[in-house]
């Protein structure tokens, strides 16, 4: 019986660029209200709250990030909880391969984007604390994921700011309000060029969001994971529900893995290519897993061999030689043989399995 090919949507060049001049507005607002009150220091103090991943209270915070934690709180209405709590399910049962793959496939990936890797590198960072930001990432990725963070509410629920109970919720709106922070630095920094599109864009949004769902999926196949089609879809779902949480126009969260496939195809073909900023990330990343894995084994240079492998088994030749990820033979043949390289060592689901 032949297999049915979901109906799926296009997505052009014209409705991609449309989004490559858009940010997030609701967010962009509260930025700009942070700084209008207290000036770029108001807003270098709201940025080192929101990187703190234990302070979730909003108390001792400017009005307008008061309101946004009030307002934004919520989950779609197409949100399925039955699809996101296996979704969840899944990401356990594969937490240590899947931080192999988000460390060494899915963040090297986003690389590949020349124009919004600029963000990256200009901000500074992850080039100048790369071990800092990949801590950062894996505690939000992480706890995202786990079901105790969430405790299920229904789709139009507001999150109870004087309890903080929606934890993933909290921890979401914190890095989208990063990113509008992000966006306002480039934009102010003078060194920004409108040639790449406004700074953390819907379409680079969109692209980030496939890497932590779609990529991770397209990985755990090539690692030799198996997983039926309706768990693949289950956690598509749960990752689009963050995303929308996170600002992404729902117009660019695929319904389905076709979709998937054709927007992470669209946007590879317009915006990768090799570039300083993802040449100069992709070393940092390096760099940074041979520091916090090779820790472990006194061997940080192994460790990083190792890594540059499984980024060439996960990306292909091509695309790593854009990032000049070095080849290292010997290595790459042990790669995808790999079940768990302790990128993310600290995160609480990696160390429950």
């Amino acid at each position: 019986m032949p297999t049915l090919i979901k109906p799926s949507r296009s997505f052009t060049d014209e409705l991609l660029q449309q989004y490559r001049q858009q940010g997030d507005a609701p967010a962009d607002a509260v930025i700009a209200a942070v700084v209008e009150a207290g000036g770029p220091g108001g807003l270098r103090s709201l940025m080192q709250w929101l990187a703190d991943t234990t302070d979730f209270s909003t108390r001792k915070q400017h009005e307008a990030v008061q309101t946004f934690f009030v307002e934004y709180a919520k989950l779609p209405t197409w949100a399925d909880v039955g699809r996101m709590k296996r979704g969840m399910a899944f990401f356990k049962k594969h937490a240590g391969q899947i931080g192999l793959t988000l460390g060494c496939f899915s963040l090297p990936y986003c690389y590949l984007g020349a124009n919004g890797a600029q963000v990256l590198w200009l901000t500074e960072r992850i080039k100048n604390d790369t071990a800092r930001r990949l801590q950062e990432t894996g505690e939000w990725v992480f706890g995202v994921n786990d079901p105790k963070e969430w405790n299920f509410i229904p789709p139009k629920a507001s999150l109870p700011e004087e309890k903080g109970e929606v934890k993933a919720i909290a921890r979401t709106l914190k890095i989208r309000l990063i990113h509008a922070g992000a966006r306002w630095y480039s934009l102010h920094s003078g060194r920004w060029n409108m040639d790449w599109g406004f700074p953390v864009n819907q379409e680079d949004m969109a692209g980030t969001n496939l890497a932590f769902s779609y990529i991770v999926l397209r990985g755990l196949r090539k690692a030799g994971v198996t997983a039926s089609e309706q768990e693949e879809e289950d956690y598509l779902h749960q990752i689009n529900v963050i995303g929308y949480i996170n600002g992404v126009a729902e117009e660019l969260l695929p319904h389905n893995l076709r979709e998937a496939y054709l927007l992470d195809r669209a946007i590879a073909r317009r915006q990768f290519a090799s570039s300083e900023a993802g040449i100069g990330l992709t070393k940092s990343l390096l760099n940074a897993i041979a520091q916090q894995a090779g820790s472990a084994t006194n061997r940080p240079e192994a460790v990083r061999n190792l890594a540059a492998g499984e980024m060439r088994f996960f990306m292909g030749d091509q695309y790593a030689d854009w990032l000049e990820v070095p080849n290292a033979p010997v290595e790459k043949r042990l790669a995808g043989l790999v079940n768990r390289l302790p990128i993310f060592p600290n995160s609480p689901v990696v160390r429950s399995v």
